[in-house]
């Protein structure tokens, strides 16, 4: 089997790959174009799985339809799984032309190259449940209203929507995964949830005295990334192509997550907490909470890790992390940088 990955590079790309890897597919990913190009996440991927040619990369990008086409028809994937974004909701409404070119562009351009076509591979979209818009406190599934309050959000509506069309018009196998927040320590660091057990590792060691933060009474499903991707491949091992939410089914505060976080190493979270508006949403959306009921009757899909697991999992990676920082800051062999220090 031959999956095709975009945003391979990123935590869920990691995640899946190493799932697919390791049931034995052959896994080809692009990297976007860029002065910088960053694989640390994939990098233990790579030493294990290129040298048997099992892992393959290339210089791509979701707005270069060509290049998409060419790679797909070259490749011949039996799987192909849309994961790339520009994923950071409050960045989508700093720039907001880029976050939306990717999400409605990309979606599209693969389907025309699987439609066009010898050889038609599944299609996952992966769809966020930022598309809900959190306007009330009820759980979500599949069959729930969108009502998207972010550029990021308005970009996964037209991915998900247009892979329905595609799916219905064309006989497409198409699916929707409507994922709530999942995390890991490959999470990004701008991401609240590692931003905050990033602050907890070099807190504790003394690194950094203060962590900045917007709306920590925002409340959001959370599950482990880990466990999500599995998700993603049991829809596309389905007969009939559908749409699926993976949720935990549990809502959380960001304070409940700070608290949870800062006992991990047994510090009061309101000592080194900050309020700032600079990170408050333009459009918040207060509540997100999933049903994953349906994931779990037909695909036997259900989380497997808590969230106090999930916690202490990413709480306990970055305290690695910050460890080592100290050792370098202490030997001079790094500087201190300003987000460091605040």
């Amino acid at each position: 089997m031959k999956a095709f990955i975009t945003g391979i590079s990123g935590q869920d790309g990691y995640y899946l790959s190493k799932f697919l890897l390791e049931k034995g597919y052959e896994v080809h990913g692009i990297i976007r174009r860029s002065s910088s190009i960053n694989t640390s996440r994939i990098d233990p991927l790579i030493a294990e799985y290129e040298k048997i040619e099992k892992l393959f990369l290339y210089h791509s990008d979701l707005l270069d339809a060509s290049s998409l086409s060419s790679l797909i028809n070259k490749i011949e994937p039996d799987e192909i799984y849309n994961l790339a974004a520009q994923s950071h909701v409050k960045v989508s409404f700093e720039n907001p032309i880029y976050t939306t070119q990717v999400g409605t562009l990309g979606s599209i351009s693969l389907l025309e190259a699987i439609r066009h076509s010898e050889n038609p591979s599944k299609f996952y979209q992966a769809s966020s449940s930022e598309m809900f818009g959190g306007v009330d406190n009820k759980s979500l599934n599949d069959e729930s209203i969108f009502i998207p309050k972010s550029p990021y959000a308005v970009s996964k509506v037209f991915a998900h929507q247009i892979t329905t069309v595609y799916r219905e018009s064309y006989g497409l196998y198409g699916v929707n995964g409507i994922l709530f927040n999942h995390e890991s320590p490959k999470r990004g660091e701008t991401f609240v949830t590692r931003k905050i057990t990033r602050a907890v590792g070099r807190i504790s060691e003394g690194i950094q005295e203060k962590v900045s933060l917007g709306n920590i009474e925002a409340i959001r499903d959370w599950g482990f990334a880990g466990d999500y991707v599995e998700g993603m491949w049991m829809m596309m091992q389905q007969d009939t192509p559908d749409d699926w939410v993976l949720a935990t089914g549990e809502a959380h505060s960001v304070k409940e997550f700070l608290e949870e976080a800062f006992n991990q190493v047994n510090l009061n979270w309101e000592d080194y907490v900050e309020i700032s508006e600079r990170h408050f949403r333009p459009n918040e959306v207060e509540h997100l909470l999933g049903d994953a009921s349906k994931a779990k009757k037909e695909l036997g899909w259900s989380p497997k890790t808590t969230f106090k697991d999930l916690v202490k999992m990413m709480v306990e990676e970055d305290l690695k992390l910050a460890k080592q920082e100290k050792v370098l800051l202490d030997n001079q062999l790094i500087k201190p940088t300003w987000e460091n220090s605040i």
